[in-house]
C-alpha cells in the first residue's frame, strides 16, 4: 500500500462531535420528542434543551469517571430536566430516554466535508474509530450515515474496557493494527479525551476545533477548524 503522508499509516477518528454532528442530531431528535410527548405545556423547547445539556454534561462526566451506569444516565438526564419544569415523572423520562436512544443514532447530520475527507483518505490510510460512545448506537450511526465502510475497526471503550483518555484504549487500537505509535494519528474534538489521551500515550494528534475554543497551555501536533484542512495535512 502506498501512503500519501510519508509518516502516518493509521488514522484514528473520534466519532461524536468530530465526524457525526452530535449537537445537531441531538437537538433535532429531542425537539421531535419534546413535541410528541407534549412537554411544550411545561416550558419552551429552547429552555428545555439548554437545561438538558447542563444535566447531560454533568452526568456524562460521571459516567466517564465510572460513577454512573449508562442505563441510569439515559433516563436520569431527562428526568432531572423535566423535574426542573415541574414534570416529576420518572416513567415518562424512561420512555423519553429510550425513544431518544433508539431514534437519535438514525440521524445523519455529519460535519461539513466528512465524506470528502474520508473519500480522500480511504485509499491512502487504514482508518478506525475510537469512541467512548455506547456500543449499541455507534455502529448504527456509521451505517445510517453510510460511512461504516471507510473504517477497518471500531474501538468502543466499554468493549475495550477502558475509556479515553486512558492509554489502554489507544494501545489496543495501535496494537490491533500491528503498528508503531509514530505511524499513527488521532483526530478528535475533546482536548482531554482525544488530544491529551493520545499525546500521553505517544501518538500524534489533530485537535478538531470548529468553535475555536481556547485551551489552557494548548500544545498539539496539529489543529484544524474544518475537516477540509485535514486534506492539506495528509
Amino acid at each position: 500500500m502506498l501512503f500519501f503522508h510519508k509518516k502516518y499509516r493509521v488514522i484514528f477518528f473520534d466519532l461524536d462531535h468530530t465526524l457525526w454532528d452530535f449537537d445537531t442530531n441531538a437537538y433535532e431528535c429531542i425537539k421531535e420528542l419534546f413535541e410528541e410527548y407534549g412537554l411544550q405545556q411545561a416550558t419552551g423547547f429552547e429552555q428545555f434543551f439548554l437545561t438538558y445539556e447542563k444535566h447531560n454534561k454533568r452526568l456524562w462526566a460521571e459516567y466517564e469517571a465510572g460513577n454512573l451506569r449508562k442505563e441510569v444516565l439515559r433516563s436520569l438526564r431527562f428526568y432531572l430536566t423535566m423535574k426542573d419544569f415541574g414534570v416529576d415523572d420518572y416513567d415518562l423520562a424512561e420512555r423519553f430516554g429510550l425513544a431518544y436512544t433508539n431514534r437519535c443514532p438514525l440521524k445523519t447530520n455529519l460535519f461539513p466535508y466528512t465524506k470528502d475527507l474520508l473519500d480522500y483518505l480511504h485509499p491512502k490510510y487504514r482508518m478506525a474509530i475510537i469512541s467512548n460512545g455506547f456500543l449499541e448506537v455507534q455502529d448504527i450511526k456509521l451505517k445510517a450515515c453510510n460511512i461504516a465502510h471507510y473504517f477497518d475497526r471500531i474501538f468502543i471503550s466499554e468493549v475495550v474496557g477502558y475509556q479515553k483518555p486512558r492509554p489502554e484504549i489507544f494501545h489496543a487500537a495501535v496494537t490491533a493494527f500491528n503498528a508503531k505509535k509514530k505511524y499513527c494519528l488521532m483526530i478528535g474534538d475533546s482536548w482531554e479525551n482525544d488530544i491529551l489521551g493520545a499525546k500521553n500515550y505517544g501518538v500524534d494528534q489533530v485537535y478538531f476545533n470548529p468553535k475555536q475554543q481556547q485551551q489552557q497551555g494548548r500544545n498539539t501536533t496539529y489543529e484544524i477548524n474544518s475537516l477540509k484542512e485535514l486534506m492539506e495535512i495528509l
